[in-house]
C-alpha cells in the first residue's frame, strides 16, 4: 500500500466494517504506526486525537476488533479494515457507534446451531432435541426427509404461512443433522460460496 497520509496532518479515516454482517462498526484514524501495529497484532489499533497516543480497541473492554482484511480506497487516502468483533463496538455498549444492532436475521442460524450443540454435550432430560440425539443418524436423516416432503406439499398446496413453518422445521432438522455430523451451517454456506465462484 502506498498510503497519502499527508493529506490529514498523517492520519487517514479507518472505516471499521464487521466482515460477516457487513455493518459499518465504526470510524477511527490511523497514523502509519497504527496501521503497522494493526498488521502486526491483527487487532485494530487507532492514533487517538484525545489521547495523543495510539489505542487498540478493546484494550479495556476486551473488545477487540479482530483484522480480517484491510483495503485502501481509491485515493488512498482512506482505510476500509474488515473485522470480526469481539462484542460491542461502542464505549456505550451498542454494538455499533452509530446505535445499529450489529445482527441479521440470517445470523440467528449460527445462534441456533451454538444452541443445539449445547443440547448435544448436556443432553438435558425432555428436550426435542436430546431425544432426536439419543435416536441417532437414521431418525435424524427420516426427519430431515419428512420436513423436506411437507415443505414441497405446501409450496405446491400455495400456503405461503405454512411453506415458512415448514421451510423453518426442515431448516433445524438438518441443523440438528449438521450437528450430529460435526459440521455447522457455516460449511453449508461456504459450499454454496465455493460453487457461485
Amino acid at each position: 500500500m502506498n498510503l497519502d497520509f499527508d493529506k490529514m496532518g498523517g492520519l487517514l479515516p479507518a472505516i471499521i466494517q464487521d466482515d460477516r454482517t457487513s455493518k459499518v462498526l465504526m470510524l477511527g484514524f490511523m497514523n502509519a504506526e497504527a496501521l503497522a501495529k494493526t498488521r502486526e497484532t491483527g487487532k485494530v489499533t487507532f492514533f487517538s486525537r484525545t489521547k495523543n497516543r495510539l489505542w487498540t480497541k478493546g484494550e479495556e473492554s476486551g473488545n477487540f476488533l479482530q483484522v480480517v482484511s484491510i483495503a485502501e480506497d481509491c485515493d488512498r487516502d482512506t482505510l476500509l479494515i474488515k473485522v470480526n468483533p469481539l462484542g460491542p463496538v461502542c464505549h456505550t455498549g451498542t454494538d455499533t457507534c452509530f446505535g445499529e444492532k450489529n445482527q441479521e436475521d440470517i445470523m440467528f442460524l449460527k445462534q441456533l446451531q451454538d444452541f443445539i450443540i449445547r443440547r448435544r454435550q448436556e443432553m438435558p432430560e425432555g428436550s426435542y432435541t436430546t431425544s432426536l440425539f439419543n435416536k441417532g443418524i437414521g431418525r435424524m436423516a427420516q426427519k430431515v426427509g419428512e420436513e423436506a416432503v411437507e415443505t414441497v406439499i405446501e409450496a405446491m398446496d400455495g400456503n405461503d404461512e405454512r411453506l415458512l413453518y415448514e421451510g423453518s422445521d426442515l431448516l433445524y432438522h438438518l441443523i440438528v443433522l449438521l450437528t450430529y455430523k460435526g459440521y455447522r451451517i457455516e460449511d453449508l454456506a461456504n459450499e454454496l460460496k465455493h460453487r457461485h465462484k
